[in-house]
Protein backbone atom coordinates (compact mmCIF):
# COMPACT_ATOMS: atom_id res chain seq x y z
CA UNK A 1 0.00 0.00 0.00
CA UNK A 2 1.26 3.46 -0.80
CA UNK A 3 2.21 5.87 1.97
CA UNK A 4 -0.65 8.25 2.77
CA UNK A 5 1.90 11.06 3.19
CA UNK A 6 3.13 10.68 -0.40
CA UNK A 7 0.09 9.65 -2.42
CA UNK A 8 -1.58 12.41 -4.44
CA UNK A 9 -5.26 12.18 -5.30
CA UNK A 10 -6.43 12.99 -8.82
CA UNK A 11 -8.43 16.17 -9.34
CA UNK A 12 -8.23 17.96 -12.68
CA UNK A 13 -7.95 21.77 -12.95
CA UNK A 14 -11.34 21.81 -14.73
CA UNK A 15 -12.90 19.90 -11.84
CA UNK A 16 -11.33 22.31 -9.36
CA UNK A 17 -12.76 25.30 -11.21
CA UNK A 18 -16.17 23.62 -11.29
CA UNK A 19 -16.03 22.99 -7.53
CA UNK A 20 -15.11 26.65 -7.02
CA UNK A 21 -18.18 27.69 -8.99
CA UNK A 22 -20.48 25.26 -7.16
CA UNK A 23 -19.34 26.50 -3.75
CA UNK A 24 -19.85 30.09 -4.90
CA UNK A 25 -23.44 29.25 -5.88
CA UNK A 26 -24.01 27.51 -2.53
CA UNK A 27 -22.75 30.58 -0.64
CA UNK A 28 -24.87 32.88 -2.82
CA UNK A 29 -27.96 30.82 -2.00
CA UNK A 30 -27.18 30.94 1.74
CA UNK A 31 -26.75 34.73 1.54
CA UNK A 32 -30.31 35.08 0.22
CA UNK A 33 -31.45 34.46 3.80
CA UNK A 34 -29.55 37.49 5.07
CA UNK A 35 -30.48 41.15 5.32
CA UNK A 36 -28.33 44.06 6.54
CA UNK A 37 -30.78 44.37 9.46
CA UNK A 38 -29.71 40.90 10.67
CA UNK A 39 -26.17 42.16 11.16
CA UNK A 40 -27.29 45.39 12.81
CA UNK A 41 -29.29 43.38 15.37
CA UNK A 42 -26.28 41.23 16.19
CA UNK A 43 -23.99 44.23 16.48
CA UNK A 44 -26.37 45.78 19.02
CA UNK A 45 -26.05 42.63 21.14
CA UNK A 46 -22.76 41.12 19.93
CA UNK A 47 -21.92 38.72 22.75
CA UNK A 48 -23.28 35.52 21.11
CA UNK A 49 -21.67 36.42 17.77
CA UNK A 50 -18.27 37.21 19.31
CA UNK A 51 -18.45 34.04 21.40
CA UNK A 52 -19.16 31.98 18.29
CA UNK A 53 -16.32 33.53 16.30
CA UNK A 54 -13.92 33.03 19.21
CA UNK A 55 -14.97 29.38 19.40
CA UNK A 56 -14.58 28.98 15.63
CA UNK A 57 -11.22 30.64 15.06
CA UNK A 58 -9.44 30.31 18.43
CA UNK A 59 -10.87 27.45 20.50
CA UNK A 60 -11.18 24.93 17.66
CA UNK A 61 -7.62 25.40 16.31
CA UNK A 62 -6.18 25.21 19.83
CA UNK A 63 -8.16 22.04 20.63
CA UNK A 64 -7.06 20.59 17.27
CA UNK A 65 -3.40 21.31 17.98
CA UNK A 66 -3.59 19.72 21.44
CA UNK A 67 -5.32 16.69 19.91
CA UNK A 68 -2.54 16.33 17.33
CA UNK A 69 0.14 16.59 20.03
CA UNK A 70 -1.64 13.84 21.95
CA UNK A 71 -2.21 11.28 19.18
CA UNK A 72 0.67 12.22 16.82
CA UNK A 73 -0.97 11.21 13.52
CA UNK A 74 0.85 10.99 10.19
CA UNK A 75 2.00 14.46 9.02
CA UNK A 76 -0.43 14.79 6.11
CA UNK A 77 -3.33 13.68 8.33
CA UNK A 78 -2.30 16.16 11.03
CA UNK A 79 -2.15 19.01 8.51
CA UNK A 80 -5.55 17.95 7.15
CA UNK A 81 -7.04 18.26 10.65
CA UNK A 82 -5.41 21.69 11.10
CA UNK A 83 -6.68 22.87 7.72
CA UNK A 84 -10.27 21.74 8.38
CA UNK A 85 -10.18 23.49 11.78
CA UNK A 86 -8.96 26.67 10.08
CA UNK A 87 -11.93 26.80 7.67
CA UNK A 88 -15.08 28.81 8.45
CA UNK A 89 -18.35 27.13 9.38
CA UNK A 90 -19.97 24.90 6.78
CA UNK A 91 -23.08 25.85 4.84
CA UNK A 92 -25.21 23.01 6.24
CA UNK A 93 -24.73 24.37 9.77
CA UNK A 94 -27.64 26.75 9.22
CA UNK A 95 -30.01 23.93 8.27
CA UNK A 96 -28.82 21.76 11.16
CA UNK A 97 -29.17 24.63 13.66
CA UNK A 98 -32.76 25.10 12.51
CA UNK A 99 -33.42 21.38 13.01
CA UNK A 100 -31.86 21.59 16.48
CA UNK A 101 -34.16 24.43 17.56
CA UNK A 102 -31.25 26.87 17.86
CA UNK A 103 -30.82 30.48 16.78
CA UNK A 104 -30.78 30.14 13.00
CA UNK A 105 -30.27 33.88 12.44
CA UNK A 106 -27.15 33.73 14.62
CA UNK A 107 -25.95 30.64 12.75
CA UNK A 108 -26.39 32.25 9.33
CA UNK A 109 -24.71 35.45 10.49
CA UNK A 110 -21.83 33.50 12.04
CA UNK A 111 -21.35 31.63 8.76
CA UNK A 112 -21.35 34.92 6.87
CA UNK A 113 -18.96 36.80 9.14
CA UNK A 114 -16.68 33.79 9.63
CA UNK A 115 -16.54 33.45 5.83
CA UNK A 116 -15.44 37.08 5.48
CA UNK A 117 -12.96 36.65 8.35
CA UNK A 118 -11.60 33.52 6.66
CA UNK A 119 -9.78 35.72 4.14
CA UNK A 120 -7.31 36.43 6.94
CA UNK A 121 -7.98 33.81 9.61
CA UNK A 122 -7.87 30.64 7.47
CA UNK A 123 -4.35 31.16 6.03
CA UNK A 124 -3.21 32.57 9.39
CA UNK A 125 -4.35 29.51 11.36
CA UNK A 126 -2.96 27.06 8.79
CA UNK A 127 0.43 28.80 8.86
CA UNK A 128 0.50 29.28 12.66
CA UNK A 129 -0.55 25.85 13.90
CA UNK A 130 1.01 23.96 11.00
CA UNK A 131 4.38 25.59 11.69
CA UNK A 132 4.24 24.80 15.43
CA UNK A 133 4.17 21.04 14.79
CA UNK A 134 7.42 19.72 13.32
CA UNK A 135 6.09 17.12 10.86
CA UNK A 136 3.51 19.52 9.37
CA UNK A 137 6.04 22.37 9.30
CA UNK A 138 8.04 20.35 6.79
CA UNK A 139 5.02 20.01 4.47
CA UNK A 140 4.31 23.76 4.69
CA UNK A 141 7.92 24.58 3.82
CA UNK A 142 7.84 22.23 0.85
CA UNK A 143 4.51 23.63 -0.33
CA UNK A 144 5.31 27.33 0.18
CA UNK A 145 1.62 28.19 0.50
CA UNK A 146 0.90 31.83 -0.33
CA UNK A 147 -1.54 33.43 2.18
CA UNK A 148 -2.44 36.14 -0.34
CA UNK A 149 -3.46 33.56 -2.94
CA UNK A 150 -5.52 31.71 -0.31
CA UNK A 151 -7.21 34.99 0.62
CA UNK A 152 -8.04 35.72 -3.02
CA UNK A 153 -9.45 32.21 -3.45
CA UNK A 154 -11.65 32.58 -0.37
CA UNK A 155 -12.80 36.04 -1.49
CA UNK A 156 -13.83 34.99 -4.99
CA UNK A 157 -15.42 31.72 -3.92
CA UNK A 158 -17.16 32.73 -0.69
CA UNK A 159 -17.10 36.43 0.15
CA UNK A 160 -18.11 37.89 -3.21
CA UNK A 161 -21.12 35.53 -3.65
CA UNK A 162 -22.08 36.32 -0.05
CA UNK A 163 -22.08 40.06 -0.75
CA UNK A 164 -24.03 39.65 -4.00
CA UNK A 165 -26.65 37.47 -2.29
CA UNK A 166 -27.19 39.99 0.51
CA UNK A 167 -27.34 42.82 -2.03
CA UNK A 168 -29.95 41.04 -4.14
CA UNK A 169 -32.03 40.24 -1.07
CA UNK A 170 -31.93 43.90 0.02
CA UNK A 171 -32.82 45.34 -3.39
CA UNK A 172 -35.04 42.65 -4.92
CA UNK A 173 -36.77 40.82 -2.04
CA UNK A 174 -39.56 39.52 -4.30
CA UNK A 175 -37.02 37.90 -6.58
CA UNK A 176 -35.08 36.30 -3.73
CA UNK A 177 -38.31 35.00 -2.21
CA UNK A 178 -39.05 33.10 -5.42
CA UNK A 179 -35.58 31.67 -6.02
CA UNK A 180 -34.26 31.17 -2.44
CA UNK A 181 -35.59 27.72 -1.61
CA UNK A 182 -35.19 26.12 -5.07
CA UNK A 183 -31.68 27.52 -5.44
CA UNK A 184 -30.60 26.33 -1.98
CA UNK A 185 -31.89 22.82 -2.60
CA UNK A 186 -30.43 22.65 -6.10
CA UNK A 187 -27.01 24.03 -5.11
CA UNK A 188 -26.66 21.61 -2.18
CA UNK A 189 -27.74 18.67 -4.35
CA UNK A 190 -25.18 19.61 -7.02
CA UNK A 191 -22.48 20.08 -4.38
CA UNK A 192 -23.14 16.68 -2.78
CA UNK A 193 -23.29 15.02 -6.20
CA UNK A 194 -20.00 16.58 -7.24
CA UNK A 195 -18.23 15.44 -4.05
CA UNK A 196 -19.56 11.91 -4.62
CA UNK A 197 -18.20 11.93 -8.18
CA UNK A 198 -14.85 13.32 -7.01
CA UNK A 199 -14.60 10.56 -4.43
CA UNK A 200 -15.55 7.97 -7.04
CA UNK A 201 -12.58 9.04 -9.17
CA UNK A 202 -10.30 8.28 -6.22
CA UNK A 203 -12.39 5.56 -4.63
CA UNK A 204 -9.61 2.98 -4.28
CA UNK A 205 -7.39 5.45 -2.46
CA UNK A 206 -10.29 6.64 -0.29
CA UNK A 207 -11.18 3.08 0.74
CA UNK A 208 -7.54 2.24 1.38
CA UNK A 209 -6.92 5.21 3.66
CA UNK A 210 -10.34 6.01 5.16
CA UNK A 211 -9.72 3.58 7.99
CA UNK A 212 -6.59 5.48 8.95
CA UNK A 213 -8.49 8.74 9.41
CA UNK A 214 -12.02 7.68 10.40
CA UNK A 215 -11.40 7.41 14.14
CA UNK A 216 -9.37 10.62 14.21
CA UNK A 217 -12.02 12.59 12.32
CA UNK A 218 -14.83 11.27 14.54
CA UNK A 219 -12.97 12.23 17.73
CA UNK A 220 -11.88 15.58 16.24
CA UNK A 221 -15.46 16.38 15.26
CA UNK A 222 -16.70 15.47 18.74
CA UNK A 223 -14.04 17.76 20.25
CA UNK A 224 -15.22 20.56 17.94
CA UNK A 225 -18.83 20.23 19.11
CA UNK A 226 -17.67 19.92 22.72
CA UNK A 227 -15.41 22.97 22.41
CA UNK A 228 -18.26 25.02 20.98
CA UNK A 229 -20.66 23.92 23.71
CA UNK A 230 -18.15 24.59 26.51
CA UNK A 231 -17.19 28.01 25.12
CA UNK A 232 -20.84 29.05 24.85
CA UNK A 233 -21.58 27.71 28.33
CA UNK A 234 -18.66 29.57 29.91
CA UNK A 235 -19.77 32.75 28.10
CA UNK A 236 -23.24 32.27 29.65
CA UNK A 237 -25.18 32.82 26.45
CA UNK A 238 -28.73 31.50 26.22
CA UNK A 239 -29.43 27.84 25.40
CA UNK A 240 -30.95 29.10 22.12
CA UNK A 241 -27.65 30.74 21.13
CA UNK A 242 -25.57 27.93 22.62
CA UNK A 243 -27.05 25.43 20.19
CA UNK A 244 -26.10 27.62 17.22
CA UNK A 245 -22.53 28.13 18.48
CA UNK A 246 -22.08 24.42 19.23
CA UNK A 247 -23.21 23.38 15.76
CA UNK A 248 -21.34 26.18 13.97
CA UNK A 249 -18.09 25.09 15.63
CA UNK A 250 -18.60 21.42 14.76
CA UNK A 251 -19.69 21.90 11.14
CA UNK A 252 -16.74 23.01 9.00
CA UNK A 253 -16.58 24.08 5.37
CA UNK A 254 -14.76 20.95 4.23
CA UNK A 255 -15.56 21.86 0.61
CA UNK A 256 -13.32 24.89 0.97
CA UNK A 257 -10.79 22.61 2.62
CA UNK A 258 -10.77 20.29 -0.40
CA UNK A 259 -10.28 23.21 -2.78
CA UNK A 260 -7.31 24.49 -0.78
CA UNK A 261 -5.84 20.98 -0.60
CA UNK A 262 -6.06 20.40 -4.35
CA UNK A 263 -5.05 23.96 -5.26
CA UNK A 264 -2.08 24.36 -2.91
CA UNK A 265 -1.08 20.88 -1.70
CA UNK A 266 -1.53 18.91 -4.96
CA UNK A 267 -4.25 16.71 -3.45
CA UNK A 268 -1.96 15.32 -0.73
CA UNK A 269 -3.52 12.02 0.30
CA UNK A 270 -3.85 12.34 4.08
CA UNK A 271 -5.19 15.89 3.86
CA UNK A 272 -7.69 15.09 1.12
CA UNK A 273 -9.06 11.97 2.83
CA UNK A 274 -9.44 13.88 6.12
CA UNK A 275 -11.39 16.70 4.45
CA UNK A 276 -13.54 14.29 2.44
CA UNK A 277 -14.35 12.13 5.47
CA UNK A 278 -15.08 15.26 7.52
CA UNK A 279 -17.55 16.34 4.82
CA UNK A 280 -19.43 13.06 5.22
CA UNK A 281 -19.16 12.60 8.97
CA UNK A 282 -20.02 16.11 10.19
CA UNK A 283 -23.36 15.93 8.35
CA UNK A 284 -24.18 12.62 10.07
CA UNK A 285 -23.04 13.73 13.53
CA UNK A 286 -24.63 17.17 13.14
CA UNK A 287 -28.04 15.75 12.23
CA UNK A 288 -27.80 13.24 15.10
CA UNK A 289 -26.94 16.03 17.55
CA UNK A 290 -29.81 18.15 16.21
CA UNK A 291 -32.22 15.26 16.76
CA UNK A 292 -31.13 15.04 20.40
CA UNK A 293 -31.26 18.81 20.95
CA UNK A 294 -34.67 19.19 19.35
CA UNK A 295 -36.28 16.96 21.97
CA UNK A 296 -36.27 19.90 24.38
CA UNK A 297 -37.10 23.54 23.69
CA UNK A 298 -34.20 25.95 24.08
CA UNK A 299 -34.77 28.92 26.36
CA UNK A 300 -34.04 32.32 24.87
Amino acid sequence: MKDIDTVLLHFSPASLNLLNAILAIVMFSIALDLKPADFRALFRAPKPLLTGLFSQFVVLPVVTFLFILTVEPRPSIALGLILVAACPGGNISNFITHRAGGNTALSVSMTAIATVSAIVMTPFNIALWGSLYGPTRKILHETAIDPVTVAITVFLMLVLPLYLGILLNARKPDTTERIRRPLQLLSMAIFIGFIVLALAANWNFFLAFAGAVAGLVIVHNALAFGGGYLTATLARVSAYDRRAITIETGIQNSGLGLILIFAFFNGLGGMAVVAAFWGIWHAISGLALAAVMSRTEAGR
